[in-house]
């Protein structure tokens, strides 16, 4: 049974605000409630259908019933479980290697969808703007698939970080008047930012850039304005990686 001050709670983490206050996240569905647990990452409470389904804690685990699920859920359709668990700490951010930055993505899903791509192509660390929106956003959580418990999210003031990797990591930027991306010589040591849905890269932070990169539009009509940041960050790892 869920209690009024858990049901309280719940919803009170779907705010950035209360999510820092308490240090608390919620996540939902089978597979993102178990890599989370598979990944270590501590469990404050777990409400679900059927009680078997995870190996934790029993004090920690409420069944529930799919009426009260529906309740507590923010997904249209739940999915049998919804638990909450304590915010990780950061780790250091490393040196070496691609770091991926994300200046002021807003939308859940992109982030949520970049960080699955950071997993997939082994990009350790992803910096964001303190504007970026919160990797423990539900959404954010949802649309990860578990990827986040995989990935190094720091949340910086951008600018500051880009003047300490400049002197020793070349720094890329998505732009679409940049050099075209399959024509330049990429490093396997790099910064790459990646810009807001409809500004892109703000000026600030392009002062700060070495080299303008883009990914050419090869449409008869070129009508189409821009390509989604997700799918352009798939785009760009994936050259990154396969130079």
């Amino acid at each position: 049974m869920v209690s009024k001050n858990q049901r309280k709670l719940i919803k009170s983490l779907y705010q950035k605000k209360y999510r820092k206050q308490h240090g608390l996240f919620v996540a939902e569905g089978k597979k993102v409630v178990r890599e989370l647990l598979d990944a270590d990452v501590k469990v404050h409470s777990l409400f679900t259908l059927n009680s078997d389904m995870f190996d934790v804690a029993g004090e920690s685990v409420y069944s529930i019933s799919e009426k009260e699920l529906e309740q507590i859920s923010f997904l249209t359709t739940p999915q049998a479980v919804l638990a909450i668990f304590y915010i990780p700490e950061t780790k250091k951010i490393k040196s070496d290697g691609l770091i991926l930055a994300l200046d002021d993505i807003r939308d859940p899903g992109n982030l949520g969808t970049i960080i699955r791509l950071c997993d997939w192509f082994g990009i350790q660390d992803l910096v964001c703007s303190e504007q970026t929106v919160d990797c423990y956003n539900p959404k954010v959580i949802q649309a990860t698939m578990g990827s986040i418990t995989r990935v190094n999210i720091s949340y910086v003031d951008l600018k500051e970080f880009l003047s300490t990797q400049r002197s020793n990591t070349q720094i890329f930027g998505t732009f679409m008047n940049g050099n075209i991306i399959y024509e330049e010589k990429l490093p396997k040591n790099a910064v790459i930012i990646m810009g807001n849905e409809a500004n892109g890269i703000s000026t600030d932070i392009e002062d700060g850039i070495d080299q303008r990169i883009t990914i050419p539009q090869f449409g008869l009509l070129q009508r189409t304005e821009s390509l989604n940041v997700a799918t352009a960050t798939a785009i760009v790892l994936s050259e990154f990686r396969r130079s």
